[in-house]
């Protein structure tokens, strides 16, 4: 049984998992899940994560991950290089720590924009199962968060070329695919953030940020 992809490529959450994975070097099949027909609430997809979100991995045994940090866990303890998720127990720590943060203050802030403003995403207020109405509270509280993420990121990489240790990890990976999800939420950094824009520049110049 070969290593799975369960993917839908205009999605911002398996787009990281295939960054990581092209990084990585490894091979895997990929099944497309398409959200628009709301595929990920079907039975069949239940079946494989009953949590209804993309990515999905399943494993030559069998076994289901189904989130981006399990993903690079297992990608990183699987094939040791290059080390993702940092090779020191203090690299180890920088990089989850902002690969956490960068969740926190951008990728939340994001969806709360998205999914409480979005015509489509009625009643689809969280990715899962569930229907959940739209809060617009949250949507205003989510764009202001934004702001500050971006002057943070940039303050983060004066003087750095990559977010968390020196040297391209997870959290280049999150924090790249962040700044292009901005985008659908009209938010992106401002000429100002002239180190942020260099260091969003190199990342998407990398080959597995065509992935």
């Amino acid at each position: 049984m070969a290593t799975t992809l369960y993917d839908f490529t205009l999605a911002p959450s398996p787009r990281r998992a295939r960054i990581l994975l092209a990084e990585k070097g490894i091979a895997h099949e990929t099944v497309q899940v398409d959200l628009t027909k709301a595929e990920q609430l079907g039975d069949a997809y239940k079946a494989i994560n009953p949590s209804c979100t993309v990515p999905a991995l399943k494993l030559d045994s069998g076994t289901v991950l189904t989130e981006n940090i399990g993903i690079a866990a297992w990608a990183d303890a699987i094939k040791p290089e290059p080390a993702l998720l940092g090779s020191t127990p203090e690299e180890k720590g920088l990089v989850l720590s902002w690969n956490a943060r960068i969740e926190f203050e951008g990728f939340m802030p994001i969806a709360e924009v998205l999914r409480n403003t979005s015509k489509g995403m009625v009643g689809r207020a969280l990715p899962g199962p569930l229907d959940l109405p739209q809060i617009p509270e949250l949507a205003a509280r989510g764009a202001q968060r934004l702001t500050r993420f971006f002057d943070m990121l940039n303050e983060r990489l004066k003087g750095r070329d990559f977010v968390a240790i020196d040297r391209y990890s997870f959290a280049d990976i999150t924090a790249l695919v962040c700044v292009d999800f901005a985008k659908w939420v009209k938010h992106e950094p401002k000429p100002e953030h002239a180190d942020l824009l260099r260091w969003h520049a190199a990342a998407s110049a990398r080959p597995s940020a065509k992935a």
